[in-house]
């Protein structure tokens, strides 16, 4: 491992950590001491996907991360959402020990994902995926999400977090003071 700083090609290393896709090492160079950090991930079998027109062409992680970014484009996720679904789709792929999955299989991995992480872009995804013709499609998607929601709901019920009779704080205003918010 050549040092990113200096070029030597003798380092140690000072610490390893198991990271979602692979191991994390920290190392330090045997000519400047300076340190830096190496991730190394299995290498596995390259992993095919079946297209539903007959023709076979390898996974691409670019690809999908790809038209998840156009999906989740201008949506309220947290940094690194879309990374970590490509990821997870990507080890559970391979846990299926196939050497070619069809494309269905990814698509329908994903399309769950969606659902849970984002029901606007888990619409966008389908419209996409399912290749909608009509505003009668898009129209069934948005009430198969609705009936899923409801039912997440009655399941979930909670507590409100501030409850009605517990006195409230206002944003401070002047002099950085809060002050009561009346009812």
């Amino acid at each position: 491992m050549n040092c990113p700083f200096c070029g030597h090609e003798e380092s140690r290393v000072i610490d390893s950590r198991e990271s979602p896709d692979g191991v994390r090492r920290r190392r330090e160079c045997a000519r400047c001491e300076l340190r830096f950090t190496t991730y190394e991930r299995v290498h596995t079998m390259p992993l095919l996907v079946a297209k539903s027109d007959g023709r076979t062409e390898p996974f691409s992680r670019d690809k999908l991360e790809g038209s998840l970014r156009i999906a989740c484009a201008k949506r309220p996720l947290e940094v690194g959402a879309i990374s970590k679904m490509v990821t997870d789709i990507e080890n559970e792929l391979h846990k299926l020990t196939k050497a070619e999955v069809e494309s269905r299989v990814i698509g329908e991995m994903t399309m769950e994902r969606l659902r849970s992480l984002d029901r606007v872009a888990y619409i966008r995804f389908a419209s996409v995926y399912r290749d909608f013709q009509d505003e009668d499609e898009f129209e069934k998607a948005i009430a198969s999400l609705r009936d899923g929601q409801e039912e997440d709901e009655d399941e979930k019920s909670q507590l409100p977090l501030i409850p009605d009779d517990v006195p409230r704080l206002a944003n401070r205003g002047r002099k950085g003071r809060r002050t009561r918010v009346k009812k």
